[in-house]
């Protein structure tokens, strides 16, 4: 287990992404992945109240259904870390009190609980006064109803401007950041927006941590089309600098005896402020192959080499 940051939450190194469940993976399926991270001595899950609302026939709320529906069924609320979000379903847009304090009930019911440990805001909202929407989650953290809360998809400013507001009103601060970072797209978040985090403390959960699948080592020139939606955004990264990272993965995973992917986020791991990444599975063989990265430890020569490649 793993402190994040500066709160009173101990994680596990893999941040189980829940994206997936609801929609690739229907409830009986889903059940059974988190059952097997579990028992793995997972306890850290990553949802939103958008999840999973573009797909056909879903409205939003699925994922955090599955996952309610799951804790009651195994009565193991006291053991999991929630994070969840609000600003991006469509039917609960934006950072206002009003929808802040509606979208945190609504994902209440829906994950069959009375508090979310880490709650997020989604994306920024450059329509509403940081003042509010800070104000909105330190009432919902003063309720009991929110542990801490995070944020994601922030600019280093705009971040640095909630922070500033946070401290002089003595309102509950940001804790953790959620930035789309991993060996292949590293530009959204190393730079100021990493430097920034350090300064103030914060934990760092990436998501899209095996850049939507093509870090897991299955995709490669030539071969077959895999069986995924994001099969075509994976593919996208199958170039000079794709090749060369993926050589660097295949000889560190071999060295270890270990996936790719647990290398691939193993290097996430390594990176400073870097607590959980952020992976899903929509099946208990792609968890297997992610499960390793709780014991992988890489020397700082094969982070090195990692870095380079990328």
């Amino acid at each position: 287990m793993a402190k994040l940051g500066s709160t009173d939450l101990d994680v596990f190194p893999l941040n189980l992404g829940g994206n997936v469940f609801g929609w690739t993976a229907d409830e009986q399926t889903s059940f059974a992945v988190l059952d097997t991270y579990a028992e793995a001595g997972g306890n850290f899950i990553d949802t939103a109240d958008a999840y999973s609302a573009w797909v056909p026939g879903n409205s939003g709320g699925e994922s955090e259904t599955v996952l309610g529906n799951w804790m009651a069924a195994r009565g193991n609320r006291d053991h999991i870390v929630i994070a969840t979000k609000v600003g991006r379903w469509p039917q609960r847009p934006g950072l206002s009190a009003a929808n802040i304090k509606a979208a945190a009930e609504d994902s209440l019911r829906r994950l069959r609980t009375d508090h979310i440990d880490l709650y997020y805001a989604h994306s920024d909202d450059p329509d509403t006064p940081l003042e509010e929407t800070l104000a909105a989650f330190d009432e919902l953290v003063r309720a009991g109803k929110v542990r801490h809360i995070a944020a994601s998809n922030y600019t280093a400013d705009r971040l640095a401007q909630a922070l500033a507001i946070a401290d002089r009103d003595g309102l509950t601060r940001y804790a953790a950041i959620q930035p789309h970072y991993n060996l292949v797209e590293r530009e959204h978040f190393e730079g100021p927006l990493a430097d920034l985090v350090a300064k103030e403390g914060l934990a760092t959960l990436p998501y899209y941590a095996l850049a939507k699948g093509f870090l897991t080592g299955k995709y490669r020139p030539g071969s077959s089309t895999v069986d995924s939606p994001r099969a075509e955004g994976a593919t996208a990264y199958l170039n000079e600098r794709g090749l060369r990272v993926l050589t660097v993965l295949d000889e560190i995973a071999a060295d270890h005896h270990t996936t790719v992917a647990a290398v691939a986020l193993a290097w996430l791991r390594a990176q400073p402020t870097v607590v959980a990444p952020i992976a899903s599975a929509r099946s208990i063989d792609q968890l297997t192959d992610l499960l390793p990265v709780a014991e992988l430890t890489l020397t700082d020569t094969e982070v090195a080499r990692l870095t380079a490649a990328g």
